[in-house]
Parts: structure tokens; sequence; C-alpha cells
């Protein structure tokens, strides 16, 4: 018999002050039996400090290689970013430049690692694609915190992020890198 997945209600107040986005999100999201925590907290955080009109998480699944895990599109339809996570392959990136305005990667992978797939083949744009690492320190600690139905407040400011969830603070960083070795 196969797994299903499991849902999580999270529901997040945002205090975004680098970009001076403040909302709040009631968020289902479901937690496929090979997906693990880390992905599923980087997913809602990518899309949390992601967000603005047009934002939404993959109609597909995570399984879908034609879609990224949070995309952006205009209200015609027209795809406005690419928002991935993990470390995806340079093919996928390839791909994701080609046919978003903007792409942006969130992940807690090792730099070294993203940066050596990304030089394995040439990747459109390389230099414009945001890439966010968060420690995966920071995200172990917020597991411990989190569970099927949770209230969490998350604040990033001037590349530290905090999450709160009842009494507890969750504090880590959220570094800009670049899949350009320099």
């Amino acid at each position: 018999m196969a797994l299903t997945a499991t849902i999580y209600h999270l529901q997040v107040n945002l205090s975004d002050v680098d970009r001076g986005v403040y909302e709040t999100f009631d968020l289902r999201l479901a937690r496929h039996p090979s997906e693990s925590m880390r992905y599923l907290l980087t997913r809602t955080i990518a899309y949390c400090l992601s967000y603005e009109e047009g934002i939404t998480f993959s109609k597909e699944g995570l399984c879908s290689t034609e879609e990224p895990p949070v995309v952006i599109r205009d209200p015609t339809g027209l795809l406005l970013a690419w928002i991935d996570i993990g470390s995806p392959s340079a093919e996928r990136l390839h791909k994701a430049a080609k046919a978003a305005r903007r792409v942006a990667l969130f992940t807690h992978a090792p730099l070294a690692l993203l940066q050596r797939e990304a030089s394995s083949r040439v990747i459109h744009k390389v230099e414009a694609i945001e890439v966010w690492r968060i420690e995966p320190s920071f995200l172990d600690a917020v597991e411990a915190k989190v569970d099927r139905n949770t209230k969490l407040d998350l604040l990033r400011d001037d590349e530290q992020l905090y999450i709160t969830v009842g009494d507890n603070v969750v504090t880590g960083t959220i570094s800009r890198c670049s899949l350009v070795e320099k």
C-alpha cells in the first residue's frame, strides 16, 4: 500500500523587514513521504520571503519536473518567478532561467556542492539566479518546534531569521550567495 502525504497546517505571521512585507498566511502543505522536514520548512520560508501577488505552490506537487515548488505568475498566467528548493540540477536551473524572468533558489545544501553542479554545464544567466542559503542547524531547531498544526512568527531583518513558535525563538541566518565561483 502506497504511503500518502501528511498535511501540515501552518499559520504564519510574516515580518520581512528587509523587503517591507508584512502578511499573515494560513497555509496547508502536503508533505510527501519522500520529503524531508528540512525541505518542507525551506519551501515554507521560500514562499513567505518571496511573497508577492500571484505566488502559489506548485499544482503538480514536488515530483514535477515541469514546474518549481513555488511559482509567481501575473494575472494572465505569465511565469514571472521560478522559485526552487534544495539542490536542483544544472539542467533544471538552465530551464528555469530560460522560462522565467527571475529565478530564486532557497537551499540548505553546501554552497560548494551547488557551485560544482552549476559549473557542470552552461546555465542561462547563471549570475542572475538568486541563491538564498539557510543554515541546516536552524532548520533542524525549527523542526523540533513544529508539529502538524503550528502557529509561528517569521521575521527577516538584515539577513537574520527569527522564527517564534509559542515561547520559543529560533535564530539563524539567510545568506545571499552566487552559483558562480569567485
